[in-house]
């Protein structure tokens, strides 16, 4: 991992100056929702699977079909339902007569795409989600023991409805695992929806022109991965959710269990992507701070005292940002310099 900034201030300011564009063609998908929609691109910079949970009409799939038009990359959209199964996603090998032979071809499922569009996805079966975990986590499929890669990029949006509506199923601990953000959208205001009445039909979508293209989407994830992220603040990532499990800190009184080292990795991939969407080649307690609840909400469960008490992971997390300092030891004089807060 890089500690040492290697982006100049050129790159850094044409890649603000695209990620402006792609933020402005996204607020006129969905209005009123500037700060999740920040969320989704800094979640899209670091290669993440995101989660959105609302109740329905709220945007969801419009914004994440909003994305894949402004990105202009491809993608597939599945609804997921209770009668799904798992090659409905990844697809299935089917016997056909090829050069007068008959041999097992094939047929790419929808999760052969750039984005996955996994809609009301705690709808299916847990067999039907768990379809899901190899190709969030290798990028590929497997399918009668053959081995087949996802497009690159590869991403999973996915829409939940909360959990308590009939009909819903909760998502395996290990998927909710693989998604870097799970972010809660919230009911529109007054005055947003106001602004959807005067400016759009029922049924019909907003024209929404391309912004950028594959090639100049995965450069700008490279140029996030290449964001250096100092000792200092990888320490303070460590400590975070170290904090997360039991008998750790204080602020982990009431939980179950804690977060995974893949949470620390996504919390580092997130602080770095938040980084270079302001502009700097270094990422601070401020980035890890700003993403803390997206990556760390979902990933941490409390017992069931906790839960009776109406204990909650977001409050978890606000003590621990209380508890856990940032600088557990004096900055280096570089980065003193650079002031890292």
């Amino acid at each position: 991992m890089n500690t040492l900034p290697s982006l100049s201030q050129e790159e850094l300011g044409l890649a603000v100056q695209k990620l402006d564009a792609l933020a402005d063609a996204m607020n006129q998908v969905l209005f009123g929702k500037e700060d999740l929609i920040e969320l989704i691109l800094i979640g899209v910079l670091a290669r993440g699977h995101i989660l959105l949970e609302g109740l329905p009409g709220l945007g969801k799939t419009e914004l994440v079909k909003g994305l894949s038009k402004a990105l202009n990359i491809t993608a597939r959209r599945v609804q997921f339902t209770p009668d799904l199964l798992p090659g409905d996603i990844t697809g299935t090998s089917v016997l056909q007569e090829v050069d007068g032979r008959k041999t097992f071809v094939f047929q790419e499922g929808p999760v052969f795409a750039n984005i996955m569009l996994a809609d009301e996805i705690n709808r299916a079966s847990p067999k039907t989600q768990s379809a899901l975990l190899e190709a969030m986590q290798e990028r590929r499929v497997t399918v009668m023991g053959e081995a087949h890669s996802l497009p690159h990029p590869f991403f999973v949006l996915a829409t939940q409805n909360p959990i308590e509506l009939e009909g819903t199923f909760p998502l395996p601990e290990a998927q909710l695992d693989r998604f870097l953000f799970k972010i809660n959208v919230e009911r529109t205001p007054a005055k947003v929806l106001t602004r959807i009445v005067l400016n759009r039909e029922m049924g019909e979508e907003p024209e929404l022109a391309p912004v950028l293209d594959a090639p100049e989407l995965l450069n700008l994830m490279q140029m996030a991965r290449n964001v250096a992220i100092p000792e200092v603040v990888a320490d303070y990532i460590g400590r975070l959710v170290n904090a997360t499990h039991p008998g750790e800190s204080d602020a982990s009184g009431g939980v179950k269990y804690g977060a995974s080292p893949r949470a620390a990795l996504g919390l580092a991939s997130a602080s770095k992507a938040r980084a270079l969407r302001h502009g700097r080649a270094f990422c601070s307690f401020e980035d890890v701070q700003a993403v803390l609840h997206p990556v760390l909400g979902h990933r941490i469960l409390l017992n069931h005292m906790a839960r009776l008490d109406g204990m909650t992971t977001a409050a978890v997390i606000d003590r621990l940002m209380k508890e856990i300092p940032a600088q557990n030891k004096p900055l280096p004089d570089s980065l003193a310099a650079a002031k890292i807060h």
